[in-house]
């Protein structure tokens, strides 16, 4: 997960009261998701906890990782330090992927054991808390071109949403990851630009009625259930 270098302006004084209420009501909303667990049919998604990072701290080892991920390679004790970070800060929503059939298959399977990636939502609009930047990582290679990061992706955008409030979505690539882009694309992004300094391009999904339907419909099967801290069972 690539961290965005937002944060900061979700704390200190200036801006309206009004702005101020709405970026609080929307970060809380952020948060929702430590409860959280999403049953698709080729992915799971439950919130990042201490268990996860040392399989997440050995996938960023990996060069092309950093590399798809604009990351820099981390101590695991700063990896710890991070998922403390992204579970705590608000303007952050972030799913471990876990692979659904793995999960299900196997009664009394660590989480760990059955992890393939994460997808990610951020705030990254001070005066648009209806805006959120998505991302998704498939670190596992047997787990790609499977369409297990596509169902995260609209599992995630089907949470924003209906839990978050957003009602419009970006997604930062970098433009060498063709296959990022397709599925994107595929999603219903459309390109919005093209940094030649970061050498990556904006795709931007906005919620029409139509766009809302599509989405509810691609994700109807999807079941909500508590989590806690991954006590939640295989069904």
């Amino acid at each position: 997960m690539r961290e965005p270098g937002l944060g900061a302006w979700l704390v200190g004084g200036g801006g309206s009261p009004l702005l101020q209420w709405t970026l609080s009501s929307a970060a809380a909303n952020m948060r929702l998701n430590q409860n959280t667990l999403l049953l698709g049919k080729k992915v799971v998604l439950v919130p990042y906890t201490s268990e996860h990072v040392p399989r997440y701290h050995e996938w960023m080892k990996s060069e092309e990782l950093q590399h798809l991920t604009a990351s820099e390679p981390l101590s695991l004790e700063q990896e710890y330090a991070m998922q403390r970070s992204w579970r705590e800060d608000a303007d952050k929503c972030t799913f471990i992927v876990l692979d659904a059939e793995k999960w299900q298959a196997q009664p009394g399977a660590t989480e760990e054991s059955c992890m393939v990636g994460d997808v990610n939502l951020f705030l990254t609009d001070l005066e648009d808390p209806t805006l959120g930047e998505i991302e998704v990582m498939i670190a596992e290679p047997s787990c790609r071109g499977k369409g297990l990061g596509t169902e995260a992706v609209l599992m995630m955008l089907s949470y924003g949403v209906t839990r978050l409030d957003l009602t419009k979505f970006e997604a930062k690539i970098g433009q060498g990851n063709e296959p990022s882009i397709r599925m994107f694309q595929k999603l219903h992004f459309e390109q919005v630009a093209v940094s030649s300094v970061f050498q990556e391009v904006t795709l931007r999904l906005t919620m029409s009625e139509s766009e809302h339907h599509w989405l509810l419909e691609q994700t109807s099967h999807v079941e909500e259930k508590p989590y806690r801290d991954g006590s939640a069972e295989p069904c």
